[in-house]
């Protein structure tokens, strides 16, 4: 494309925020470490990207950014060919390099033409990189994703800081490939197995990234310095390569074209193609094109594949999956959850000095180290004898000890930790407590019982909070005296992991107690929710109509591998039968009959589950798969059941299924449960695994058509998630 159309292009976004381009001339070292006129290989051009914004606004390329920095490499290249350069540099502000492409700008580019202009201006501005008439280095400073990693993959050396963190090419996470060379040069320097763990496993794992260590253990930079004086080491280190001195060998580097490489590459496209499979079902297009394209790539020149990454950015950039995981990834997790909705001004909150723990299991446990790690305040633990108490605190004391084997927490810090979590029989350790929550058995009564006790012995101010996953807020606070200091705070299995928080506004809970409910999650560095009370909250009402509705598809008669793999076009974590088995098929049932009794001709509560929770099976599978290694009922497990005579196929499972969760969350929205559906989606992304690929769960509803089946509409507007109108 020419310059005028990337221009044309760049005049679409005048709000962008740009990462300007700033050279600095060094004159380089002598090998001795002096410099002088007469020994010193030359001058050398630093380009620093900055966007002048705090380390909290992270460094990315959008058009008008992408020009700017075309337009100092053609000054450089032109300055290179009169020889007044010898070298070129590109690093980064403090802790960045660049954080990739702006999604913003990318989400927001409507059509084809405008996509692929786009892949070819980054194209062409780092083709200018590494074509500049003398060798370019990429001083890795910091975060480095996506584009920002490419920068440094198209430059002719690369060093990278000991405290780099997040480098990564996340594309496939987020519904593109890496398409500005990344996934032509990376195979070929790190070799193809370890450049699909870049580019498919990484991603595909929780998006997993590199620190600077591990990247240079793989190849992906040629040096490694501290970070304190990290630009001033690779400079000298520049001058050492550009003088001759240093040749840097490049172990995992491989040629395509040898016949042992290229078998090697197609192992490594099919093992990426069953990982892809296992993670994603194959609901999303971007990892396939990834695959596809680096397969492609064996043979073709840089020159062809930079056409073939373009064209399939443009075509990946139409793709409501694309969109969708942008409103995912950036509306969401990024923004929404930092901004909740309806969380009440943060000033009313109250200041939480100690904090005690009701019950001693593993549940109550989790949270005491919890909030002693994260707020670093004392937390007591109570039950009802000595023993349950001495457990529960050996088991706070035993994960620390855990995380100092690990190297995760210092030795000062394990033992500040271990001071701070103590236990006691007796409820009146809460007596000078600001903030006590419950942890037991989930029974309405048992947990009344619980908090008349509590209230009895702490301050008027102290906040009272329950950790219930089903169970009426509003009911239990009905015989305090003081309602509304009742608030609940609804962790998600394991507690340390999962990032959700759902926070309970019960009818009478004051805005100062929710506050400090924000504040107290925030300081947890928790994502939390604002939900109303309404039986089982947002992700447990969901996940069980899900898992109702295949267990009632079972039931009726459909094959046990038909009704559980069923869902796998959704490309969930896991399949419903073994989410059941994980969380406990005593948990999940009684769930289902707090939801039953609520919704009883929405929620059903199947007889074959109780049998096997009566007899103390498990899991519906048997523990490991049968000798054809697929999974298998046992005889004795199938024996316990009855099944009726209408099953399903797979896909009427999935329809059923797919028409439930619409009519559950429309049913949700009218009640008020949450603000929009906004709230719905990042519930499940962050509380229940929902693939971020998908985008969250209205917008998957809205693409297959239940949305409009069960509710007449959309659950987003046009442009959300979706194409703009």
């Amino acid at each position: 494309m020419s310059a005028a159309d990337f221009r044309k292009l760049a005049d679409l976004f005048p709000n962008e925020t740009v990462t300007h381009s700033y050279v600095q001339d060094i004159e380089l070292p002598a090998a001795g470490g002096k410099t002088t006129d007469s020994k010193s290989p030359g001058t050398f051009a630093l380009v620093t990207l900055d966007n002048g914004l705090d380390h909290s606004k992270p460094t990315t390329l959008g058009p008008n950014t992408l020009i700017e920095l075309g337009t100092v490499l053609e000054g450089l290249r032109e300055r290179a060919a009169r020889g007044e350069i010898v070298g070129v540099g590109v690093t980064g502000k403090p802790y960045f390099l660049v954080a990739g492409a702006d999604l913003s700008t990318v989400k927001s580019i409507s059509g084809r033409e405008h996509g692929l202009w786009m892949a070819q201006l980054g194209h062409d501005v780092y083709r200018t990189l590494a074509n500049l008439g003398v060798p370019s280095f990429a001083f890795i400073n910091g975060l480095a994703l996506g584009g920002g990693l490419e920068i440094a993959l198209q430059s002719t050396y690369r060093t990278v800081s000991t405290g780099a963190g997040a480098l990564a090419l996340p594309e496939a996470f987020i519904g593109l490939i890496p398409g500005w060379g990344g996934v032509y040069i990376l195979p070929r320097l790190i070799g193809p197995e370890n450049a699909l763990k870049v580019m498919i496993e990484n991603p595909l794992s929780s998006n997993r990234t590199l620190t600077g260590p591990q990247a240079y253990q793989l190849g992906v930079a040629d040096a490694m310095f501290e970070p304190a004086d990290f630009v001033e080491q690779s400079v000298a280190w520049a001058a050492q390569v550009i003088s001759g001195a240093v040749a840097p060998e490049r172990a995992n580097a491989v040629d395509p074209s040898a016949p042992e490489v290229a078998a090697r590459w197609t192992a490594a496209v099919a093992a990426g193609s069953a990982f892809v499979e296992a993670k994603t079902s194959n609901a999303s297009p971007a990892p396939a094109k990834v695959l596809e394209v680096m397969e492609a790539n064996r043979t073709l020149t840089q020159a062809q594949s930079a056409e073939l990454e373009c064209e399939t950015l443009a075509d990946l950039m139409q793709t409501d999956e694309f969109r969708s995981t942008v409103y995912a990834f950036l509306d969401l997790v990024q923004r929404r959850s930092k901004r909740p909705a309806g969380a009440p001004d943060r000033k009313l909150a109250r200041p939480v000095t100690k904090i005690g723990v009701v019950g001693a299991g593993l549940m109550a446990g989790q949270l005491a180290l919890l909030f002693a790690r994260r707020l670093k305040v004392p937390v007591v633990l109570t039950d009802v004898d000595q023993a349950r108490v001495d457990k529960g605190v050996g088991y706070v004391h035993s994960e620390v000890d855990k995380l100092l084997a690990k190297g995760r927490i210092s030795p000062d810090a394990a033992n500040r930790t271990r001071a701070l979590v103590t236990g006691s029989v007796s409820k009146e350790a809460f007596a000078d407590a600001d903030f006590v929550i419950e942890a037991v058995f989930e029974e309405l009564n048992v947990k009344k019982q619980v908090f008349k006790e509590v209230e009895a012995i702490v301050s008027p101010e102290c906040i009272l909070a329950t950790n219930t996953s089903s169970l009426s807020v509003t009911a239990m606070a009905e015989d305090l005296e003081h309602p509304e200091r009742l608030v609940g705070f609804h962790f998600f299995n394991p507690v340390a992991v999962m990032p959700l928080l759902e926070i309970v506004r019960a009818p009478k809970t004051d805005n100062a107690v929710l506050a400090t409910a924000f504040e107290l999650a925030k300081g947890l560095k928790k994502s939390a929710v604002l939900v109303k009370d309404a039986p089982a909250f947002v992700v447990n009402r969901l996940l069980l109509r899900l898992m109702g509705e295949v267990t009632a598809a079972f039931d009726e008669g459909t094959p046990a591998d038909v009704a559980d793999n069923a869902l796998r076009p959704m490309g969930l974590p896991m399949t419903p039968f073994v989410l059941g088995a994980m969380v406990g098929l005593p948990v999940a049932q009684h769930v289902q009959e707090s939801l039953h009794a609520a919704f009883p001709g929405r929620f059903t509560v199947s007889q074959n589950l109780q049998q096997l929770i009566d007899n103390g099976v498990r899991s519906i599978w048997a523990p490991e798969n049968g000798p054809d290694g697929k999974p298998f009922i046992p005889a004795e497990t199938l024996a316990l059941m009855s099944f009726g005579s209408t099953p399903s196929t797979g896909g009427e499972v999935l329809r059923r299924t797919q028409d439930a969760l619409a009519e559950e969350i429309g049913l949700m929205l009218e009640e008020g449960v949450v603000a929009g559906p906004e709230d719905i989606d990042l519930c499940m992304i962050l509380g229940a695994g929902w693939p971020m690929f998908l985008g969250g769960i209205t917008p998957y509803l809205d693409r297959v058509g239940a949305s409009e089946r069960v509710t007449g509409r959309k659950f987003l507007a046009p442009g959300v998630a979706s194409e703009p109108a």
